[in-house]
């Protein structure tokens, strides 16, 4: 979405405002209020001022020929109402009378608290509308992630992600906070000070000068622009190089123990310090636009306030109007300048939002029937039917025709090299994926025709990389699973093999396991994991089961708790071990995604194949 336009970008970003519409036309029409007290306090200006620049014109310059002064004294009509009320502004001296301050007094304090509240109402209201849209935003994008594939996390880098919903959406989020209010405001105070200088200048015949404005602001207004797309192509650059800076660190601190180990400290400080030499040249250039804006906008205003002083002085406009312009220059200048900032603010913005919305309209997720089949049970067989599949359209076939039964209660066991498709069959089985040709059927039932929340009930996995969270270990046993007592956390755990050294720890079971388990042992994670499944209590498992790493001691308690886990369950096991493998009613020998031989332990091992070799090795898996 590089080539997104910013108007693009924020009228797909417009769409999350809608449901918080009555709160922005809050916040817009106070800052029509704001424009409109700008316009009223503008036209009253000259008025007011109008007396006492009549007082100082006839003490200066008494030989005034009578049609100028006839002009100069002829009074608006609201004024010439109050005067008819018995009120006089001006004593004709130059001076306010005490019926003029008491008038003033009276009315400018309730407009001043009125304009103060319309101010605040539209910063608080359509700051809260922005604030809402961004946060709605990241839990869109969240769940978008959430919903995506393994095929699409198995193609992105999880640090560019992490950056997506934190660097990105924060960008978004101050562009909002910042511009959002100003930018609902500013324009209507910019006509309202526009309004009035037109009104002026037609009223006084100043059509040159209204000429002259009319043909330079567009000139201006040109460059301002080319930086904005500047700024914008510069800000996307900066936001790539801090998402690689985000995905160096992930990985980084994920692999601190291979760091360590390879005593590499150094040179992956180089390389992080090489890329954030090049995020901090990106946000120079982004800076450096940034700020030619102001003064840009600044030489701008000052070049006309020169040209309208000269102007005004060469036609022999009066101090009352010249001030009156004045402070519609002044009241203009404001929000003028900060329309440059809003810019600036929302160039940066649409670069955000160009990656976010690249996250957004990727979609790679598994596809739910239109209408999905809801199933409670498992009663006959999982079956797969001519399977084909490959992680790419047109990447290499990593499982290639495979056709296999698996019947209810039964344990099937996948043996074979590193690399020859055993876990990507698992995964399969669990529609992680679908297959690239052929089908998967469970009770005759295309997998693909099942409602997912369904089938994931009916099929747990406990993975060879074992999956903890910073959390409780409580709460690791009971992931995905609501108001479970206690008692049967514990009771699962003690099938798992796992209480003991649970209970031996200070916190038992409140105990905090910390970054994917790490103040946890291997074999301790693992017993957590298949306590996880044993609660969870599916009627059918997909077992990675990884003891090689393991003491002789661990080993055999995770094995044991292996052994219960499968009980009077349908499992695919990946088998590591001869134990687990002896056990198996069926064993699939897997090479290069195809089944090259099957049977039972026995009946493999007296063919004298492949199967052999690999039992003589003890190279299973």
């Amino acid at each position: 979405m590089n080539g997104t336009s910013t108007v693009t970008a924020y009228r797909r970003l417009a769409r999350y405002a809608r449901p918080y519409a009555a709160r922005l036309l809050v916040g817009i029409v106070a800052g029509l209020f704001c424009g409109g007290a700008n316009f009223g306090i503008l036209s009253a200006v000259p008025q007011v001022l109008k007396p006492l620049d009549t007082g100082r014109a006839v003490a200066s310059a008494p030989t005034a020929p009578p049609a100028a002064a006839a002009k100069d004294d002829t009074p608006a009509k609201w004024l010439r109402t109050v005067e008819r009320l018995g009120f006089r502004l001006s004593d004709g001296g130059g001076r306010f009378t005490r019926q003029a301050l008491f008038i003033i007094l009276i009315v400018a304090p309730p407009l001043i608290v009125l304009r103060s509240l319309a101010f605040y109402l539209n910063r608080y209201c359509v700051r809260w509308v922005g604030a809402r849209v961004v946060r709605d935003v990241r839990d869109r994008l969240f769940d978008r992630l959430q919903s995506q594939s393994l095929r699409f996390f198995g193609k992105s880098d999880v640090g560019q992600l992490i950056s997506n919903c934190t660097n990105d959406t924060a960008l978004v989020e101050q562009v909002m906070s910042l511009t959002v209010a100003d930018l609902a405001r500013a324009p209507f105070e910019i006509a309202a000070a526009l309004a009035f200088v037109l009104v002026f200048t037609i009223r006084n015949q100043m059509f040159g000068l209204l000429a002259f404005a009319v043909v330079i602001f567009p000139l201006c207004v040109v460059p301002l622009a080319m930086l904005g797309r500047r700024l914008k192509r510069h800000s996307h650059a900066a936001l790539a190089r801090v998402s690689g800076l985000v995905s160096r660190m992930h990985e980084n601190f994920t692999g601190i123990r291979v760091v360590k180990a390879c005593h590499t400290e150094r040179q992956e400080l180089e390389r992080f310090q090489d890329m954030n030499t090049g995020y901090f040249r990106s946000s120079i250039r982004a800076l450096r636009a940034e700020l030619l804006m102001s003064p840009l906008m600044e030489a701008v205003a000052g070049l006309l306030a020169l040209a309208f002083i000269v102007v005004c002085t060469a036609r022999g406009v009066t101090v009352a109007q010249i001030i009156a312009v004045g402070m519609a220059g002044v009241m203009a200048y404001r929000p003028v300048k900060g329309l440059v900032q809003i810019n600036a603010n929302l160039q940066r913005g649409a670069a955000a939002l160009d990656r976010i919305f690249a996250v957004l309209d990727t979609d790679m997720s598994l596809k739910e029937a239109a209408r999905p089949v809801r199933v409670a049970s498992f009663r006959d067989r999982i079956a797969f039917r001519e399977v084909v599949f490959a992680y790419d359209a047109n990447g290499t076939t990593v499982i290639d025709n495979v056709s296999f039964d698996i019947p209810a209660g039964r344990v099937v066991a996948l043996v074979g090299e590193t690399g020859s498709g055993k876990s990507t069959l698992a995964n399969l089985m669990a529609r992680f994926y679908d297959p690239t040709a052929g089908a998967i059927t469970l009770d005759g039932l295309d997998l693909r025709d099942l409602e997912i929340a369904s089938l994931r009930r009916l099929v747990g996995v406990v993975t060879q990389e074992t999956i903890l969270f910073n959390d409780t270990i409580a709460s690791n046993i009971a992931y995905g699973l609501e108001d479970v007592p206690l008692e049967r956390v514990v009771e699962a755990a003690r099938k798992a093999n796992a209480h003991e050294f649970i209970a031996a720890r200070d916190q038992g079971y409140a105990t905090v396991v910390g970054e994917k388990g790490f103040l946890l042992s291997g074999g301790e994670r693992q017993r957590i994991a298949i306590a996880r499944a044993i609660l969870r209590n599916p009627p059918i498992l997909i077992l990675d089961e990884a003891t090689s790493a393991l003491d002789t001691v661990t080993e055999r308690l995770v094995q044991e708790a292996i052994a219960r886990v499968m009980e009077n369950r349908t499992v695919l096991a990946i088998a590591h071990r001869l134990s687990t493998v002896k056990h198996a009613d069926q064993i699939l020998l897997v090479d290069r995604g195809r089944i090259a031989e099957r049977g039972t332990h026995e009946e493999l091992y007296r063919a004298g194949g492949r199967y052999r070799k690999l039992c003589d090795m003890q190279v299973l898996g």
